[in-house]
């Protein structure tokens, strides 16, 4: 691809069409780029970052809209612009680089590399001038270019020596040792659990400022009855949809707070978020009964994504933090803006209860500004004495300047969206997941295979085909339809022959071969091939290629795919029992590759397939329908059948019999 101002059409990632008109000439990542940097002996300046990063559009304003900036990186570096959503294999190289160099990483990401893409130099967020004892990025642009120029040899050994060392970093899980003696799960989860209620804080969460939603840690203490991992799961998940992370007027959340207290957020939002997030608030809703506003604050979150992301070939990836220039400022309020609303619409005499009920104060907490977040004792759903209000700030709000929308289609997160809303129970979202699903096969996928957006110019990762396998377990799981097992099957042959490292295990070999790489044998322009084992934003690669293999191995009951599964479970588990923490999701995955259990109820959906829908069932596969899944030879339609390793318990004839028999199942 040429320099990205002259290819404006061929780009749908709303990040790279942000600096298309800057006076830098940003190329895209690739071998085009790789090669120019080659030709013309220059060291290349690598730019990565997001629509949605407020910093982002900080040093893109201060320094690559600057004309003497950019004539500093025209003249001396091939400069590279990537979208780290885009390309999330060449962030995850480089952020390990960055991280290696200055102890941090974050975004933007600036790394300066060989012309071959060895990296020597790495930071973040550059001020235009020296400020708070930090360089600035014109300063450090010169000395680099000093650097290329005088003293080469040092530039080019200090990049061997972080190569080597970033080559270690990547591949982490090759220097484990792998444990050839089952993981004890019970121990493991158990040590899990007491690491995250000694985290937790009064406020909810598990971190201080800036607190991230963490939803696989709520969700590995749902595994667990006691008052004290039930406390954790409701502080957390009633702080964060109660206060200000969440939208109280638009619905789903913000990507992060930026206090430790859930009042503030970071005001982007992700479609990745939102699908993890409400996975988690409905499976805690069925996991502790009694906790109806979970349940609400997932489909009002889902809602949110069908109504204000929804495109044509699925779901937009990001919102920004930032609408016309100013942070937040389609969010906050005033209490006269309130009453302006409120008046226009008829509703002024609710002024007192609205600014009551969303805490709107004067002075407010952000910039003199207030972020709706509902009053102590307040109910979630809003009463419908104040829906007419609640509407006229909805639609005083519209009227604002809006934030930025990426538009971009990242298969990976559409396909967590269309898990959460196979997972929701409600019929008109379980069709518009299936749908989804159906899109996605068209506008990801062609003769040449998988791809990370519909632009089809990256290759899936590892996480995209993962995670688009787990999501055909649940249609499958949602329907009975024996075309998403086919789907998946497809998919899971797909992920090991492009993506798998070394010999394949089998039922008589299960010892060999070493984990999922990061990104497909098809790509060829990075200098290594990361591995992903440590759960981040999202859950890592590794873990949802364990999850996706095992939960289709037991729907098929294939014993060749789950010995697949069980060999990542191995080849971390002394990571995983040890730091329990650090691949939660792993230990998540494990669940069903170890101790996975099948719920059979054959024939067309009824009351027993219903009762398993609505349960939390970790570990567990629901099979119904009457295809071919050999676990429903033979098995009788009215009642239903707990399995695990081959096999079943007698025939359950009601949801008393089933609770009973899952119970002692260890479900």
């Amino acid at each position: 691809m040429p320099l990205i101002r002259d290819s404006r059409d061929q780009i749908a990632s709303a990040y790279l069409l942000s600096h298309v008109d800057n006076p830098v000439d940003w190329w895209a990542w690739g071998e085009d780029a790789l090669d120019e940097a080659k030709r013309r002996d220059r060291p290349i300046f690598l730019s990565i970052g997001y629509a949605a990063c407020h910093w982002c559009h900080v040093m893109a304003h201060e320094s690559f809209e600057d004309p003497d900036v950019a004539r500093l990186l025209n003249d001396s570096f091939i400069a590279i612009k990537v979208d780290r959503e885009e390309r999330p294999d060449v962030d995850s190289l480089y952020m390990a680089a960055t991280q290696l160099v200055s102890g941090h990483g974050g975004w933007p990401m600036s790394v300066f590399l060989l012309p071959d893409g060895r990296p020597f130099m790495a930071g973040t967020y550059y001020p235009p001038v020296d400020r708070h004892g930090q360089v600035g990025f014109s300063r450090l642009l010169m000395a680099m270019h000093d650097a290329w120029i005088n003293q080469r040899d040092t530039v080019v050994e200090q990049a061997s020596q972080l190569y080597e060392a970033l080559r270690r970093e990547v591949s982490f899980i090759d220097h484990l040792a792998p444990s050839h003696e089952s993981v004890d799960l019970a121990t493991t989860r158990r040590r899990l659990r007491d690491e995250l209620v000694r985290r937790v804080d009064d406020d909810g969460g598990f971190g201080d400022a800036p607190k991230f939603p963490r939803p696989s840690y709520v969700e590995a203490l749902l595994d667990f009855d006691d008052a004290e991992s039930r406390d954790a799961v409701t502080r957390t998940l009633d702080a964060m949809s109660r206060r200000g992370l969440y939208d109280h007027l638009r619905g789903g959340f913000a990507r992060y707070s930026v206090d430790a207290h859930w009042h503030v957020p970071h005001f982007e939002k992700m479609l990745c978020d939102q699908a993890l997030l409400a996975r988690t608030y409905l499976r805690a809703a069925r996991a502790m009964p009694g906790h109806d506003s979970w349940r609400e604050v997932a489909l009002h979150t889902m809602q949110f994504v069908l109504s204000d992301l929804a495109l044509a070939e699925g779901y937009a990836s990001s919102l920004d933090a930032d609408a016309d220039g100013v942070e937040g400022s389609h969010v906050t309020w005033t209490p006269s803006e309130v009453a302006a609303a409120l008046e226009r619409a008829g509703c002024g005499d609710d002024l007192g209860a609205v600014l009551s009920r969303w805490r709107i104060t004067s002075p407010g907490e952000f910039e003199g500004r207030s972020i709706p977040r509902l009053a102590d004792g307040e109910p979630f759903a809003t009463p419908t004495s104040l829906l007419a209000a609640l509407e006229a700030l909805r639609v005083a709000r519209a009227q604002r300047a809006q934030p930025g929308r990426d538009e971009k289609v990242i298969l990976e997160w559409n396909a967590m969206f269309a898990s959460a809303l196979l997972r929701s129970g409600e019929e008109a979202m379980v069709a518009r997941g299936l749908e989804l699903l159906r899109t996605l096969s068209t506008t990801h996928h062609d003769a040449g295979g998988w791809w990370r957006t519909e632009q089809r110019r990256a290759h899936a990762t590892a996480a995209d085909v993962a995670w688009l396998l787990d999501a055909s377990v649940d249609a499958f799981e949602a329907t009975g339809d024996d075309t998403w097992l086919e789907r998946g099957a497809s998919l899971a042959e797909y992920l090991v022959s492009h993506y798998w490292d070394g010999a394949l295990p089998s039922p008589d070999s299960p010892h060999v071969g070493g984990g999922v790489f990061a990104q497909s044998d098809l790509v060829t322009d990075l200098v290594a091939r990361p591995k992903e084992i440590f759960d981040g934003a999202t859950p890592s690669s590794h873990a949802v290629a364990c999850r996706g293999l095992a939960r289709l191995a037991l729907c098929n009951g294939d014993p060749s795919l789950l010995v697949i599964a069980e060999r990542l479970v191995e080849l971390a588990g002394s990571l995983a029992s040890e730091h329990p923490s650090a691949v939660v999701d792993l230990v998540d995955a494990a669940g069903f590759a170890l101790e996975g259990v099948e719920i059979v109820v054959p024939g067309d959906p009824g009351e027993l397939a219903e009762h398993v829908r609505s349960l939390a069932m970790p570990r567990s596969v629901l099979i119904t329908g009457s295809g071919s899944s050999p676990l429903l030879a033979g098995r009788q339609v009215g009642y239903a059948y707990v399995c695990r390793a081959g096999v079943c318990r007698l025939p359950a004839a009601d949801s008393a019999q089933l609770d009973l028999q899952m119970r002692e199942a260890g479900l």
